[in-house]
């Protein structure tokens, strides 16, 4: 698991710069399901409305109202949430369904992104990150969301989120995971988890350890707000803290998994 560059990589060269992707570390994972897509704004409104709950309130004196209401109005693009949201949502589902529902570890959605393990270092297709090039694109650009907000009438521009299957799924038939939204982790943050995380079924620091700037402890991310060069890696962490800064959580959702052996049907 992670930043395998130096030892694997045809250029023997590190991918990440950041040092918390690091060290390479063996890990083994129980049987577990991961979701195809994203949880989409259409499912993620039954579930608010199956639990009578409004959602999240903007203020209109925010400035941030409008953007807020079309950002979660087209039903296939990802619902936004902050971990709580997140956590609550996976745990409902595992309620009504008695299957045994989470948020992923970002061992699990590691393993998922780079197909079952094997050294690939874009969640894409074909391992590789291309955009803008018509049929050979793999992932999405700032041109391909103006021109979905502008299809949709909405005035989000390049800030608007996609369908989940606007471009291939990895060879696993996962979509989206290179891109159109930050994913919550179960993991606590911690930049030095690596050195001593065990090697079955690594959770993530059993108490929240590493802030932010502000004093907030961290929750891990994968995947990436929107793709590009360089963007949306198997082996990047991003880290935030659970509430998003009393922000919205404009650019992160969700992703489940059922922790069984046994296949979903």
């Amino acid at each position: 698991m992670e930043d395998y560059g130096e030892e694997y990589g045809p250029e023997n060269l590190p991918y990440d710069s950041n040092k918390n992707s690091k060290p390479l570390h063996k890990v083994e994972l129980s049987g577990f399901s991961i979701s195809i897509f994203k949880t989409d704004n259409e499912l993620y409104r039954k579930y608010l409305y199956f639990i009578d709950s409004p959602g999240r309130s903007v203020p209109s004196e925010s400035g941030l109202k409008n953007f807020w209401d079309e950002t979660n109005l087209i039903a296939k693009t990802p619902a936004h949430v902050d971990w709580y949201e997140a956590d609550k949502y996976c745990n409902w589902l595992a309620k009504v369904t008695k299957l045994p529902f989470s948020l992923p570890t970002e061992a699990q959605w590691e393993y998922a992104a780079r197909n079952r393990g094997i050294y690939v270092i874009a969640p894409t297709n074909d391992g590789t990150i291309r955009a803008d090039e018509g049929s050979k694109s793999n992932v999405a650009s700032e041109s391909d969301s103006e021109a979905y907000a502008k299809k949709m009438g909405t005035s989000l521009g390049n800030l608007s989120p996609l369908p989940g299957d606007l471009y291939p799924p990895n060879p696993l038939g996962i979509y989206d995971m290179a891109g159109n939204g930050y994913e919550w982790m179960k993991d606590w943050y911690d930049p030095d988890y690596y050195k001593s995380s065990p090697v079955k079924d690594p959770q993530g620091p059993e108490i929240a350890s590493f802030k932010d700037y502000k004093g907030n402890f961290t929750k891990v991310l994968r995947s990436q707000d929107f793709s590009g060069p360089g963007r949306g890696l198997t082996v990047v962490r991003h880290f935030k803290d659970p509430n998003n800064n009393g922000r919205i959580p404009a650019d992160k959702t969700v992703r489940c998994v059922v922790n069984s052996s046994e296949p979903v049907k």
